[in-house]
């Protein structure tokens, strides 16, 4: 992991929000009416469901107030306190609390429909004054050399972060304890945990990189191994780039873009530094990407070419080895016919018949001889013309 970049520190005290838009206190309780003693109590208010609030927390000036249990108390403490900022991070949230936040908040349908399903790609839109950020995040797992993808939806107003997480990573309680031990940086508002969100999801990245750039080195290695499993690994880590540069490819863009407002939003000038950083390793990552895309599609024509060169060189062995059978077996044959010549004449005139020609003749057992061996003579000439032997 690369290490961690000095954390930003106001210069001028700026809240980072727009002065104009403040909530309105709730109003006091009224009293309630007296009942009789034999009435029977209204029961308790059910508790919210708070199985997916992973934090909440509530701020003023860069320090903590309070940590609500459910998201009805902190929608009722932020009324009481209008000048503070609410935190509150959810993962795999309920389609119920989403609603409840999106009353409160006042968040664009739209968003909320896109929140409550993950697989979207990483973007950035402006609903009013919420900006609506969605982030890929990723993380390296050492035991199975994979890449984990997570996904993480930010809401970012002028009073409120509302973090819905659908994955592992990142990991938003260290983001937390990082801003809660700099109230400089966190007094600056949404847009300072905006920036710090975006930093840990862009510092999450370089494990990744370092661990890809391993795995492709020992791709390298296999490849000219000549390892079986190869081809299946360099196929496997391919998609997981391609998804890595899905999420790092937008992430460039969306940065440009919140750098484009600036001047609009009046962003704290320490803050729009950090951001231009984040926006300098968001596109050294996405180039790192770009490089290991194009370094697999290398290394798979590497690998396909020495595959084949295997195969034809196999192929070559095989064809070898037919030549030198196929010359055995005409060795073989050659000697056969050649031994095979004698053995028909010894054969004709070994039969037991009383009436042949040349049966009784004075010269008929040289005769034979010399016939046997012309006709070997003949043949092994034959053959040792025609290279068989």
């Amino acid at each position: 992991m690369p290490q961690r970049r000095a954390r930003p520190t106001s210069k001028n005290g700026r809240t980072g929000r727009r002065p104009g838009w403040r909530r309105t206190p709730a109003p006091p309780p009224e009293p309630a009416p007296e009942t009789p003693a034999s009435t029977t109590a209204a029961p308790p208010p059910e508790p919210s469901d708070a199985g997916s609030v992973v934090q909440a927390a509530l701020y003023r000036d860069g320090v903590r107030v309070s940590a609500p249990d459910t998201l009805a108390d902190t929608f009722r403490e932020l009324r009481e306190q209008p000048s503070g900022m609410a935190w509150i991070g959810l993962a795999r949230p309920t389609e119920s609390e989403l609603l409840s936040l999106a009353a409160e908040f006042d968040l664009h349908p739209l968003a909320v429909e896109d929140a409550m399903e993950a697989h979207q790609r990483p973007k950035l839109e402006r609903y009013g004054e919420t900006l609506f950020v969605v982030l890929s995040a990723a993380r390296y797992l050492d035991t199975t050399e994979e890449v984990d993808f997570g996904e993480l939806h930010v809401f970012v107003g002028p009073d409120f972060v509302i973090t819905v997480r659908h994955g592992a990573a990142p990991d938003l309680s260290a983001v937390r304890q990082r801003m809660e031990e700099s109230p400089e940086l966190l007094k600056l508002g949404p847009e300072a945990v905006l920036y710090a969100i975006l930093d840990a999801v862009v510092d999450g990245y370089a494990p990744v990189v370092a661990g890809v750039q391993t795995d492709i080195d020992e791709i390298e290695t296999e490849v000219f191994r000549s390892e079986p499993q190869v081809s299946r690994r360099i196929y496997e880590l391919s998609r997981e780039m391609v998804e890595f540069q899905r999420a790092t490819r937008p992430l460039v863009g969306m940065l440009h873009s919140l750098m484009a407002g600036f001047a609009k939003y009046g962003t704290d000038e320490e803050l729009q530094r950090y951001l231009r950083d984040v926006a300098d390793h968001v596109t050294h990552t996405s180039e790192r990407v770009d490089g290991f895309r194009q370094a697999l599609t290398d290394i798979l024509t590497v690998n396909a070419t020495l595959v084949t060169q295997q195969q034809n060189a196999e192929m070559r062995a095989l064809a070898e080895a037919g030549f030198e059978q196929n010359e055995e077996i005409k060795k073989i044959s050659s000697w056969a016919a050649i031994l095979f010549a004698p053995t028909l004449v010894g054969t004709i005139y070994g039969m037991n018949f009383d009436r042949m020609p040349e049966l009784h003749w004075v010269l008929g057992y040289p005769f034979a001889i010399i016939l046997m061996a012309v006709v070997c003579t003949s043949l092994y000439v034959i053959f040792k013309r025609k290279d068989w032997l």
